[in-house]
């Protein structure tokens, strides 16, 4: 079989936009939202809240000026990733009112409504301004030094219920941490992009794990080291937990060597033995997470996570209904950490599910994403952006149920806390953009009397330069793809880090 030269660029291999589908789907999202209030309020007092007509307007506003963003702006995008968020964000406001009937001189949901709207107007400015991900492999030491930056000033502030995590002037808080882990996503994406090769080929070699170079691997352990420290000198210990996890699957990503894993779960062990041992605020959670029920034999009363487990017992399978619970029993932080046993108790086994399935549908099809794109970097961030709601997910629920201690993080979407429902809708924005790369048709420029590449194939520059401004690099897919050992060329060419 000769080969066949195009004198034509090839078709486009166009995709549905599926913008359509996504409209339907936020329709939905809104209108479960919106019966999800009216059944709080028929519950408490026997009729629809009188407020239920300016929420639901409130939240379909909000969720079409997303949709329009996106439609105009990331046509390919994923359409499931937007409608996710909105019923995810809206569920979290149902949640939240529904507290704040039990707390009259204490409402939340007004403030975070304020809050989403924030959110989604950062998520807008996101896909309609940020047109190429590889923009943001740029500023990958700016991004880092500003996480550390954001991480080191809430040191400076007085404690909030044993954590200095918060900024607080006059009556304005937020938690910078919570912007912290974009940025450092971001840095790691970049920097692991630059050197997957070099870091999954070179250096010694102990069993079967590849330990790379310490001129590699030192700047970003360091870089992890410093934001650990710092998170541990503010006792938060769950986002150094998510930092942790962020960095350990990164890692196995980009290099391929599942002994990293085991490097991270072990490293993990230690530093949690060691942390529960010397900080007295860590150790107290451990205690009540070995034996919740002990504040009660010593005739104290029920703590917080033996309160949060009498929820979720009290929901069975089908839960007791919207607004028919007593999970406000758990104290001060029902509607922030503990707000999933208010959805445990309420909405019983069978709602708590389909909330996982929710946070477990939003984690794949980021996943899914970056196994689409076809430049490194995008695909560590899509990896990257996707674990942090995972590790998020997994961190709060264990602690609530007992599985893991208690580590004080915001559940996405669902639990008060306007600093995170902001990040997490920036969150979704990047993911939008990078389902929206990896969708998108991609017309090959052919030359007349040249071969036309063949599907699945990395996309260079006219200049032979990848879209990022590298020199190619043998495949650029994953490990195990092809690539020849340092992504060079066959030939020998230099791998990065001047490696061969």
């Amino acid at each position: 079989m000769t080969a066949q030269t195009a004198d034509a660029p090839p078709p486009e291999l166009r995709l549905p936009k599926r913008r359509g589908v996504e409209l339907s789907l936020l329709v939905c999202a809104v209108l479960i939202s919106v019966f999800g209030y009216a059944s709080v309020g028929l519950a408490k007092a026997d009729a629809v809240p009188p407020g239920a007509a300016k929420y639901g307007a409130s939240l379909g506003l909000l969720a079409l000026l997303a949709h329009v963003a996106v439609r105009l702006r990331a046509p390919y995008a994923d359409p499931l990733l937007l409608p996710i968020a909105v019923l995810l964000n809206g569920l979290g406001l149902v949640l939240i009112y529904r507290l704040d009937l039990e707390t009259p001189h204490d409402r939340a949901a007004p403030a975070q409504l304020i809050w989403s709207a924030l959110g989604v107007a950062l998520f807008i400015a996101v896909v309609v301004f940020l047109r190429d991900h590889r923009v943001l492999r740029r500023y990958a030491y700016l991004s880092v030094a500003t996480a550390l930056g954001l991480m080191i000033v809430p040191i400076f502030f007085p404690a909030v219920n044993g954590a200095k995590i918060w900024i607080r002037v006059g009556g304005f808080s937020f938690q910078p941490g919570e912007f912290a882990k974009i940025l450092l996503a971001v840095f790691f994406a970049a920097y692991l992009a630059a050197n997957r090769d070099a870091l999954a080929y070179t250096g010694r070699k102990i069993r079967r794990l590849q330990l790379p170079t310490g001129r590699l691997l030192g700047p970003i352990v360091s870089i992890w080291l410093l934001s650990v420290i710092v998170l541990i000198l503010e006792r938060d210990l769950g986002t150094s937990l998510l930092f942790f996890g962020l960095f350990v699957i990164l890692l196995y990503v980009a290099t391929g060597r599942t002994g990293w894993i085991a490097v991270g779960l072990l490293l993990a062990v230690v530093g949690a033995y060691v942390v529960g041992s010397l900080e007295p605020h860590v150790h107290s959670r451990v205690e009540d997470w070995l034996d919740p029920f002990a504040s009660i034999y010593a005739g104290r009363g029920p703590g917080q996570l033996a309160q949060s487990l009498f929820a979720f017992a009290a929901g069975g399978f089908f839960g007791t209904g919207l607004g028919r619970g007593d999970s406000i029993l758990i104290g001060f932080a029902a509607k922030s950490d503990f707000i999933l046993a208010t959805a445990g108790e309420e909405l019983g086994f069978v709602g708590l599910t389909a909330i996982f399935m929710l946070y477990a549908l939003l984690v794949a099809r980021g996943y899914r994403a970056g196994l689409a794109l076809h430049d490194s970097f995008g695909q560590l961030l899509a990896v990257g952006l996707a674990s942090i709601v995972a590790l998020q997910v997994f961190v709060i629920a264990g602690g609530v149920m007992g599985l893991i201690p208690l580590t004080g993080m915001a559940l996405p979407f669902l639990a008060q806390g306007g600093s995170s429902v902001v990040t997490n809708w920036i969150i979704v924005a990047l993911l939008i953009r990078l389902s929206n790369s990896a969708r998108s048709p991609r017309p090959e420029a052919v030359e007349p009397g040249v071969v036309a590449p063949t599907a699945g194939t990395d996309r260079t520059g006219e200049d032979g330069a990848t879209p990022t401004g590298e020199a190619p690099r043998g495949h650029g897919g994953l490990p195990g793809d092809g690539a020849t050992p340092g992504g060079g060329t066959p030939g020998g060419e230099a791998m990065p880090g001047g490696e061969r």
